[in-house]
């Protein structure tokens, strides 16, 4: 049943204060619900036509009958043992209130639910407190429903593995086709939204664990920069490269998280000029903002997989038809040189954050990275099936923080990327934005040789890359379907440009209007 109600942006952007119903009053919540928007279900609570108590029952219910049984999109680790009861006395405050919200299990939340990152070393017990980031989904008033699974230590374990599996809770599908991969790292938070199983998520980056999950689910996914949104309390690589991010079925839900979990934190100290920036994010959902901008084209990044480029071309007539410029053929300076050492630079970067990161957790047994691999070889059996753990072991045999050739392989990392690479190229033709496709369509899962990425030249990374090298904004969203699989773009720009990625994304959006409900099929037809 299609419910028509006034004024939705207004309720996100405000957190309009409302009086629940009764549940007796409320009708009973369905699948439209599942996939309804942010002000769409605030607007049904403020009638009382919903409650939170209500949606939240609902998606445990679809988690037991999608997740866990019938199609198996194996996306949720596990639930909330709280979320009704947190939702039962939801009030009407705050910019997300009665929202139910689902965190990669990289993020701590100081409840009953375990954070591990995938790995059967840290299911000891529960993280004492909760992440700068769960902590401010609460005071916005979302309700925190669950774990998603994800590729265990957000694919930092080894260059065979699969995206999406992990020891604690097996492989993740592609609810379009569930033979297919979700993409990782934050396979589960991806699958989960696209699947219905919460409004929106969190994931987190690296370098492509939002980018490319969100856009291999068919979803809006905002990697914001790095410093935007706190990282205390969140399993991690690299303090250079890591942030946590929304993903969501709209622009307008990605952004009203985006604002909900932005802002400083005196625990992350790359987060200090964050205060600054962090701001409404929901004000930028402007019709016409389109009219005026310029927009590169990163030939670079395409020309890779067909199905991608067609979704670029829709893109760009898009843009075109609502009054953007479109500069094609942009270069980005330097960009085969920035795959020559980001690996080096995260190997070193993990083997000093994960220790900090473990002495968070005094009640578990594992202190090192060290005691990780350690721990590894004793459970081979359950934690290495498939794929080793190379990349601890590199990690492992690198020197301290205080390494020149770490330091140097940094800096040069990052003004390459960042001042020399993206900031040059914004500013050689006055552009407001870049413009990549995705990877594609999703690709078959195949846990004995691993992922498939269609990643074209191998010294140029992924389209993720520039922007998670640099720690600039990133954000994806579908454009158009090619064999029952969502395709979609990739916007990215300079240093805190959320507000012009986000404007943008949402003239896109508004034309493309692409989300589509999955149908859960079982491969793909022959014809």
């Amino acid at each position: 049943m299609q419910h028509r109600w006034t004024r939705p942006l207004v309720l996100v952007a405000t957190g309009l204060s409302f009086h629940l119903a009764s549940t007796a009053q409320a009708r009973e919540a369905g699948e439209d619900d599942a996939f309804a928007s942010i002000a769409t279900v605030q607007a049904a609570y403020a009638s009382g036509a919903l409650t939170p108590e209500g949606l939240t029952r609902l998606f445990l219910d679809r988690i037991a009958t999608i997740d866990k049984a019938g199609p198996r999109v194996n996306a949720v680790l596990e639930t909330n043992p709280d979320a009704l009861q947190i939702a039962r006395t939801a009030r009407g405050k705050g910019p997300l209130a009665g929202i139910p919200i689902l965190l990669k299990d990289n993020i701590d939340t100081g409840d009953r639910m375990m954070t591990s990152a995938g790995s059967l070393a840290l299911t000891v017990k529960p993280a004492p407190h909760d992440s700068e980031v769960a902590a401010r989904l609460r005071k916005a008033g979302a309700i925190i429903l669950g774990k998603t699974n994800l590729s265990e230590w957000a694919n930092m374990r080894s260059n065979h593995a699969t995206s999406g599996w992990t020891a604690r809770g097996g492989l993740t599908v592609n609810p379009y086709v569930l033979d297919r991969n979700a993409c990782g790292s934050s396979a589960g938070s991806g699958a989960a939204v696209a699947a219905g199983l919460a409004t929106a998520a969190i994931g987190s980056e690296t370098d492509g664990s939002i980018i490319c999950p969100a856009s291999m689910t068919g979803l809006v996914g905002i990697k914001p920069t790095v410093g935007l949104v706190s990282r205390s309390g969140i399993v991690p690589i690299s303090h250079s490269q890591d942030t946590a991010g929304p993903m969501a079925r709209s622009v307008a839900d990605a952004a009203a998280v985006l604002s909900a979990i932005a802002g400083p934190d005196a625990r992350d100290p790359a987060t200090a000029e964050a205060g600054k920036h962090a701001t409404d994010y929901t004000k930028f959902l402007d019709p016409n903002a389109l009219r005026g901008k310029r927009i590169g084209v990163v030939r670079q990044l395409a020309g890779i997989e067909p199905n991608a480029d067609r979704a670029l071309e829709h893109t760009i007539a898009l843009l075109k038809a609502q009054g953007a410029t479109v500069v094609d053929n942009v270069e980005i300076p330097h960009l085969k040189e920035l795959s020559e050492h980001e690996i080096d630079v995260l190997l070193y970067e993990f083997k000093h954050d994960i220790a900090a990161y473990l002495a968070t957790r005094p009640d578990q047994p594992m202190k090192t990275l060290a005691d990780l691999i350690a721990f590894n070889e004793r459970e081979a059996a359950k934690e290495m099936p498939w794929f080793g753990q190379e990349l601890f072991l590199a990690a492992q045999a690198k020197g301290g923080l205080d390494d020149p050739k770490y330091v140097a392989m940094r800096d040069k990392n990052k003004r390459l990327a960042g001042p020399e690479g993206i900031d040059a190229a914004l500013k050689k033709d006055k552009l407001d934005a870049l413009l990549a496709p995705s990877w594609g369509p999703a690709f078959v899962n195949d846990l004995v040789l691993g992922d498939h990425v269609v990643s074209g030249d191998p010294t140029v990374g992924g389209v993720s890359a520039p922007a998670a090298i640099a720690g600039y904004p990133s954000i994806t969203l579908p454009v158009e379907f090619a064999h029952e699989l969502p395709v979609g773009v990739v916007f990215f720009g300079a240093k805190w440009s959320e507000p012009t990625l986000i404007a943008i994304a949402y003239g896109v959006e508004r034309k493309a209007n692409a989300f589509r409900r999955p149908k859960y099929l079982p491969t793909l037809p022959v014809q």
